[in-house]
């Protein structure tokens, strides 16, 4: 087969860091392919089945829950629910339209429709849905597959239009009576605090007993202690057997049965529940792409190898986001966009690679927050407090309750605490805990004050609005 057409850039994936750098590549004037195998996902995991639609329920969610609280329960919450989920649906689509617009109405970059693989390190062949395939050449060609969710191999679980992944529970358009979820991950602990907030009973099941083990213990109990008021449910140290379809059986659907070591001896269980989310992890999306025509290398994961430049074993091959392994945020594919453009560029300008820098280079990534979106929202940025006392000899620690902010009052969220610590030889800060009412916020004040060495005297003595959440700086750390 011939090649249709050559470029100077293809992007194979529409995620945030792909779609990014074929807009900014394109305004330079040169010509760009877009390569994008399901047309429901124009923008990424992000927009689509991620964190915007997810947190579109959390806030739903957070609306239901906010008028029970002030005495507001003649509430139907199946209708609130399905109007939470089209409310999503709609979100979800105009950005979509307007992601794919950006870039498809753009004269030098084409969004091809289909399924997009290597030939050989030059070449990438996409193979439409009809079965037809064209072969296009790219100067410069940048992965952008990003990733899926794991799934479980177990008997019942095949084809069953009860179990579910946190992509394929978004278009769930009632609610389950009783979930239950595989995993008390991130992803799983999120899913079960909005559904909580909506009416659902919910289990989640761990396999183990670690429960968010990167998080110090302390803060992980409280997180715990947190969803299980809220009425979650936990089961630590279960062994997912299988699951049954259950017949006629009114809201159950499902029997899971699980086995626990129980002083040294096997215990069967079993729990009847409505639906069933497996939420244990994501994988790079790598199966199809035959990164091996074009010499690409995997790692043991499945991911693609990148160095410090995400350049993968091809010089003129790259890879950003969820596909290079590593933290799967919106943002940090973003910054990857940063990272690869200048160098995409010098090959297209026929000039030598750019030699790496602060200002392309993860291995000098500037620190990053991350939050889960519970009730309240919990946020952390930097190294944990077990592992700052384990590296440094002069470790300070400053917590206060989020009920000693008077914001917080005054919007009836008085759940949770707020966590500084702080090197003692430096004044700067190690980490931040924030586990409150707009956490999500605040916490990018502390991502600025460690990315660029603002001490913790410095922070605590800003003038600061009133009332809002992040005055508690002024007591929390004077």
């Amino acid at each position: 087969m011939q090649t249709s057409k050559k470029y100077d850039l293809i992007v194979i994936g529409f995620g945030k860091g792909g779609k990014t750098l074929a807009d900014h590549v394109g305004a330079k004037g040169y010509q760009v392919a877009v390569i994008e195998k399901d047309e429901t996902m124009y923008g990424g995991t992000c927009i689509n089945v991620g964190c915007l639609p997810t947190k579109s329920l959390v806030h739903r969610a957070k609306v239901i829950t906010t008028a029970v609280r002030f005495g507001i329960d003649q509430i139907d919450s199946q209708k609130y629910y399905r109007d939470a989920i089209s409310e999503k649906d709609r979100m979800t689509a105009f950005l979509r339209n307007k992601n794919y617009h950006k870039l498809a109405d753009k004269p030098n970059i084409d969004v091809i429709h289909g399924e997009g693989s290597f030939v050989d390190a030059k070449n990438v062949m996409i193979t439409s849905k009809d079965g037809n395939s064209q072969i296009i050449e790219g100067r410069v060609i940048v992965i952008n597959t990003g990733s899926h969710a794991r799934t479980l191999n177990l008997p019942g679980f095949e084809n069953n239009i009860h179990l579910h992944n946190s992509q394929s529970i978004l278009e769930l358009d009632k609610l389950p009576n009783h979930l239950g979820i595989i995993g008390a991950g991130y992803i799983g602990l999120e899913f079960s605090s909005y559904f909580r907030g909506f009416g659902a009973e919910v289990t989640v099941i761990q396999s183990n007993d670690n429960f968010l083990p990167k998080e110090d213990r302390e803060d992980a109990k409280a997180v715990k202690e947190r969803l299980e008021k809220l009425g979650v449910k936990f089961i630590f140290n279960a062994n997912t057997e299988n699951v049954e379809t259950l017949e006629g059986r009114g809201n159950n659907n499902l029997r899971l049965n699980y086995s626990q070591i129980e002083n040294g001896k096997k215990s069967s269980h079993a729990l009847e529940i409505s639906e069933l989310l497996v939420a244990i992890g994501r994988v790079p999306a790598t199966h199809s792409l035959h990164a091996d025509k074009g010499g690409v290398e995997l790692g043991t994961k499945g991911e693609i190898k990148v160095d410090e430049g995400l350049r993968t074993s091809q010089k003129h091959i790259f890879a950003v986001g969820d596909v290079k392994g590593g933290p799967q945020f919106t943002f940090v594919s973003l910054d990857d966009f940063r990272i690869v453009l200048p160098q995409v560029l010098a090959i297209l300008e026929g000039k030598d690679h750019p030699k790496t820098s602060s200002e392309h280079n993860i291995t000098l990534r500037p620190v990053f927050p991350n939050t889960t979106f519970i009730d309240p929202p919990y946020s952390r940025i930097g190294l944990s407090e077990d592992e700052a006392k384990k590296k440094y000899t002069n470790v300070i620690v400053k917590k206060m309750p989020a009920a000693g902010v008077p914001k917080a009052h005054v919007v009836e969220e008085t759940v949770g605490f707020l966590k500084v610590i702080i090197d003692g030889d430096t004044d700067l800060v190690f980490e931040a805990v924030l586990f409150c009412h707009e956490s999500h916020e605040m916490i990018n004040l502390f991502t600025l004050a460690i990315n660029e060495k603002i001490t913790t005297s410095r922070l605590s003595q800003l003038i600061y609005n009133h009332p809002v959440m992040s005055e508690a700086l002024n007591d929390l750390l004077e």
